[in-house]
């Protein structure tokens, strides 16, 4: 049994991915729920307690967690109705940072499943590389971890939440116009 939801949940992600790289992006939106929230943060370099490297400097500067926080600025925080206004914007052509369009390759990785909150939810780990080329030299990489809420709707996975984090503590790209 847990096998099966396992595969289902692979190919839910699988299919999302290629939603995303093949630009059919009012499709990928159906995929989440009407309340869903969708945030990026990235890391920082702190330090943690045990470090010899900054004992001249304030002890603040010592934390052992270097994932972005909730009280810090996201790169992005967005719910469902301002991920269908980046839709439409890139549908209208409205989006000068995607003209010409990116070409994206989206990978899905060391995908664990786990209980949710709630008994029609599931939460779903994984890790991330998305491939972006804007132009015709340039390119970048996001590399992250994803932590998602599923939510069973009328027979159907959505996606509730998306956190996403970046593994970069400063990103190369010229802007966040992609989705991830």
């Amino acid at each position: 049994m847990y096998d099966d939801l396992a595969h289902e949940v692979e190919q839910f992600l699988y299919r999302e991915a290629r939603l995303l790289d093949e630009r059919r992006f009012n499709e990928w939106l159906e995929l989440f729920t009407d309340d869903a929230r969708y945030w990026v943060g990235g890391r920082s370099n702190r330090y943690p307690k045990t470090s010899k490297a900054i004992a001249i400097l304030d002890s603040d500067r010592h934390v052992e967690q270097d994932l972005t926080k909730g009280d810090e600025p996201a790169i992005l925080d967005e719910t469902r109705e301002a991920l269908g206004r980046r839709v439409a914007r890139l549908g209208a052509g409205m989006a000068w940072a995607e003209d010409p369009p990116s070409r994206t390759r989206h990978l899905v990785a060391n995908i664990k499943l786990e209980p949710g909150d709630a008994v029609s939810e599931l939460k779903v780990y994984c890790n991330f590389i998305v491939y972006r080329s804007p132009a015709e030299t340039e390119k970048d990489f996001y590399v992250g971890a994803r932590r998602d809420v599923l939510r069973l709707v009328d027979g159907a996975w959505k996606i509730a939440r998306r956190k996403l984090t970046l593994d970069q503590n400063v990103l190369a790209a010229k802007n966040v116009s992609i989705f991830f």
